[in-house]
């Protein structure tokens, strides 16, 4: 029997789940039925691809980073400098985040070239600081780490993508922000 601390149990009408069966892409939106569930959620708002590669979303307004000089994106930082250097332009907040790290160290290892992974629970710290209030954080992975209810975030869809054979699958949450803090209720 499990404790009671341990278990977090959804009612069906709490959020959606959508599986999905698309062959594994080194490059998430290369993967057409992967691209077009995103750009469903992006059409016609003002989007923050925090790990963009070589693929542009279509439809939106898409401020794009990748660290990798060869990719033709916004900004070629690392993504906690990335959100901090947004930060600091207040001016400009994003109606949806799309975060779609390297999903293990030997990963990003891999594909930034012997440069390491941001450090992942500060950019999600930091995210809320630089989308909109009822906003949605897109996150990709082979784990559930997301928002969380902590920092004012409700699930409000959980994709479940087969990649098939021995690959892993890819779990992406959208969630809403639910909670403004009290800087922005006043202005």
């Amino acid at each position: 029997m499990p404790r009671d601390d341990a278990l977090e149990v959804f009612e069906a009408a709490t959020f959606k789940f959508t599986y999905l069966a698309q062959p594994l892409n080194r490059y998430t939106f290369k993967a057409p039925k992967v691209r077009a569930w995103v750009e469903q959620y992006c059409k016609g708002l003002v989007v923050l691809n925090l790990f963009a590669g070589p693929t542009r979303l279509s439809g939106c307004i898409e401020y794009s980073n990748d660290l990798d000089p060869n990719f033709a994106t916004t900004f070629h930082l690392d993504a906690l400098d990335c959100v901090n250097l947004l930060r600091s332009n207040l001016e400009r907040k994003f109606d949806r985040i799309v975060i779609d790290p390297p999903y293990s160290y030997r990963k990003s290892m891999e594909l930034y070239h012997g440069n390491k992974n941001s450090r992942f629970k500060k950019i999600l710290d930091l995210i809320p600081e630089i989308l909109t209030p009822k906003g949605l954080v897109i996150t990709f992975g082979y784990h559930s780490n997301v928002m969380s209810k902590k920092r004012g975030f409700a699930i409000r869809e959980i994709l479940l993508i087969s990649h098939g054979g021995a690959q892993h699958d890819t779990i992406v949450s959208v969630e809403e922000r639910i909670k403004v803090t009290e800087k922005e209720i006043i202005t």
